[in-house]
Formats: C-alpha cells, sequence, structure tokens
C-alpha cells in the first residue's frame, strides 16, 4: 500500500509542478507581451517555486521508507500549492480574475461527457483527487503497520 501511496503522491506533485511548468513556460504567460513584466515576474516566480518545492516533496516521497512525517509533510505540500490554485478560482469573481486568457491564453478543453471544461479546472480536479487517494492510501498502509 505505501508504493501505491508514493506513486499516487508523485502524480500529484507533478500535477502542481511540472503541469504549471510546461504550459506555463511559453507566449501564454512567461513570454506574453502582453502582460507587465512585473506581472510574468511573479509567474515565474510562483512556477519555479513550485518546481522548487516539488523536488524537495519527491525527496521526501522516495526516501520515506513507512507512513512518516516525510511522506505526510509531501502530501501537505501538494495540499498547499492546490489550496492556493482553489482559492484563486473561490476568489476569482470578487478580486475580478479569469481562468483563461481570450487572447493569449489556453483554449477550452473538451470532456466527450462533460463538453467544454476549463483546462486547468480538469487536471487540478485529477490532481486533488490523486492526492486524497494517495493520502487515502497512505493512513491505510499506517493502519495496516499499526495492527500488526
Amino acid at each position: 500500500m505505501l508504493l501505491t501511496a508514493k506513486i499516487l503522491l508523485t502524480l500529484a506533485t507533478l500535477g502542481y509542478s511540472a503541469i504549471p511548468l510546461a504550459f506555463d513556460s511559453n507566449k501564454t504567460h512567461w513570454f506574453n507581451d502582453s502582460w507587465t513584466p512585473h506581472g510574468r515576474f511573479h509567474c515565474v516566480w510562483q512556477v519555479m517555486s513550485y518546481v522548487y518545492m516539488a523536488l524537495i516533496a519527491l525527496g521526501l516521497i522516495w526516501t520515506a521508507s513507512s507512513v512518516n512525517w516525510q511522506i505526510w509533510l509531501s502530501a501537505g505540500l501538494a495540499a498547499c500549492a492546490y489550496g492556493g490554485f482553489w482559492t484563486a478560482v473561490a476568489l476569482r469573481k470578487k478580486l475580478g480574475l479569469a481562468l483563461v486568457d481570450d487572447v493569449n491564453g489556453v483554449p477550452p478543453f473538451m470532456l466527450p461527457v462533460l463538453g467544454e471544461c476549463d483546462a486547468n479546472v480538469t487536471l487540478f480536479t485529477t490532481a486533488v483527487i490523486l492526492l486524497g487517494t494517495g493520502a487515502g492510501a497512505l493512513s491505510l498502509a499506517a493502519a495496516t503497520v499499526a495492527a500488526n
């Protein structure tokens, strides 16, 4: 069960680090001339902070030999990263934020079952499900160890 948890936490960690790095380090974000240089600065700062956080989290995940504080810490780091995203989603109307940039952003994502969905919400919902499932697997692994 611990291996399953590690794999799921790895996928959740890559979701908050590798996905933003791949999708934002291009003309839609980092090199978007319609954004102010200071706005692009904050985007690079945020994405790279998550990449560096993820490197620590991956080290914690894959050096853990049991269900201990270091693997729970990696899950907590992922929860913080996703919590920031969902906070921005929740505050978007109040603060005048948008999930997409109609001029330079990522186009809407089409799901055969649900129709048009936002790509960020779709990807990060999936990643949060992986995180929750990984945390559940960690809890089961800890319970198994405690029972033995």
